[in-house]
């Protein structure tokens, strides 16, 4: 009776073992990308295309034209990125880590020597960038979930394998003795218990909570950060490069004095400033950003009509995310040695 049982419980962590590898190489299919058409740009050919970014690294970026063709397009220090001008008009210089997946784009430039494409200008309009910043916000967090539950699923796999064996080992110590039987049961136990734990972690592995938050300040109509506000970012700089599954949210705001559309813009510069100090200073991955975004005068935490407030509203507020199935203790298995 003692070994039937066993025999159960072992069958029922092999299934559990099963369902995790389908569940495993179901996400990692679903992660796995490829350029079926890709362009080659021969050395020094001037090419200029249209077309939107669909993947974004650290220099380089691809870009998808009409007819499904991927180019991958190389940034420098000389690249110049701007926004669509009008009539008489310039455009707005932007940040290269502005360029986003999903942002519909012009590049005008020259063939490397590698095949891609040097890019000298890249152009698109402010309302396509505002597109591509509403879909990278929330495409980033889900994709680093993804991938932090893909490793975590591979570690409860090769978990639930061991499970198995030891449950079969168990079974093997209940037929020889009672004492030994007891054992063997109490351990068993203890493993199904750590299956559930194991469960409930993999469950809390989509929600993120604040581990850390910051404000800096800024002078009026100023973006220059101060040294104040360097020594708080470096402070959280290092407590995220020592942090598992974190991602970071930057808000940009102003006070109420100003018109809305330059206070969105001087909110928004803010925000910038805050992330490429933290990516040029400390080495932050892009990946682990949330896409900055400048919310203008709204969401005061002081009030306007004072100069204390106002100089507590024109601030950057920046939250340090981890994801809180890593936060959670990793499930244990006791084993029980004892005889009646």
């Amino acid at each position: 009776m003692v070994t039937t049982r066993f025999r159960t419980v072992a069958s029922t962590a092999l299934a559990v073992s099963v369902l995790l590898i389908t569940a495993s190489m179901a996400l990692s299919q679903s992660q796995t990308a490829s350029t079926s058409n890709p362009r080659t740009v021969a050395s020094g050919q001037k090419m200029k295309i249209k077309g939107v970014v669909v993947r974004r690294d650290a220099d380089t970026f691809i870009i998808q034209d009409a007819n499904g063709v991927d180019t991958t397009v190389r940034l420098n220090d000389r690249t110049s990125v701007k926004s669509n001008g009008g009539f008489l008009r310039g455009g707005t210089n932007y940040a290269q880590t502005n360029i986003l997946r999903g942002l519909n784009l012009e590049v005008e430039g020259r063939g490397g020597s590698s095949g891609e494409l040097l890019a000298e200008k890249v152009r698109f309009s402010d309302t396509d960038m505002r597109v591509a910043r509403s879909v990278e916000s929330r495409a980033a967090p889900l994709e680093e979930r993804a991938s932090t539950t893909e490793t975590k699923l591979s570690q409860v796999e090769e978990n639930a394998q061991r499970l198995s064996g030891q449950l079969d080992e168990l079974a093997a110590v209940a037929n020889t003795a009672k004492g030994g039987a007891k054992a063997a049961q109490d351990t068993a136990d203890a493993a199904v218990a750590g299956v559930n734990e194991t469960n409930e972690r993999i469950s809390a592995l989509d929600d993120y909570v604040p581990q850390t938050t910051t404000a800096v300040n800024f002078k009026v109509n100023s973006f220059k950060l101060s040294d104040d506000a360097k020594a708080k970012l470096d402070e959280l700089a290092t407590r995220a490069l020592n942090t598992k599954g974190y991602v970071i949210e930057v808000s940009g705001y102003t006070d109420s004095t100003g018109g809305l559309q330059k206070n969105r813009v001087l909110s928004q510069n803010r925000a910038d400033a805050v992330i490429r100090y933290l990516v040029e200073n400390h080495q932050i991955p892009l990946r682990r950003v949330v896409t900055p975004y400048g919310y203008g005068k709204t969401n005061p935490v002081a009030d306007n009509t004072t100069r204390e407030g106002r100089e507590q509203n024109r601030r950057v507020e920046i939250k340090l995310l981890v994801n809180k199935g890593l936060t959670q203790p990793a499930p244990s298995i006791k084993t029980t040695s004892g005889a009646e």
